[in-house]
């Protein structure tokens, strides 16, 4: 039973990754926004950037996961 709670915490993360792949300007804002007097330019490369960053992250992140969860269970 304990292992749906982690699945449902592990997916709070990937959910963050798809939606930074998906509005990666707002996500580069997130808590910044209040510093700034008028909306900041942020370039294309931090955009493509971001976005490779998240493409990479989603790919990764459930291999590690299931890599672990067969680690953990095969004990």
């Amino acid at each position: 039973m304990e292992w749906i709670a982690i699945i449902l915490a592990s997916l709070i993360p990937y959910g963050i990754t798809i939606w930074t792949y998906l509005y990666p300007k707002e996500s580069l804002l997130l808590g910044r926004r209040g510093i700034y007097k008028e909306e900041p330019e942020i370039t294309e490369s931090a955009i493509k950037n971001t976005k490779m960053k998240a493409k990479i992250t989603i790919i990764v992140y459930p291999i590690v996961y299931i890599i672990v969860f067969v680690y953990i269970y095969s004990l």
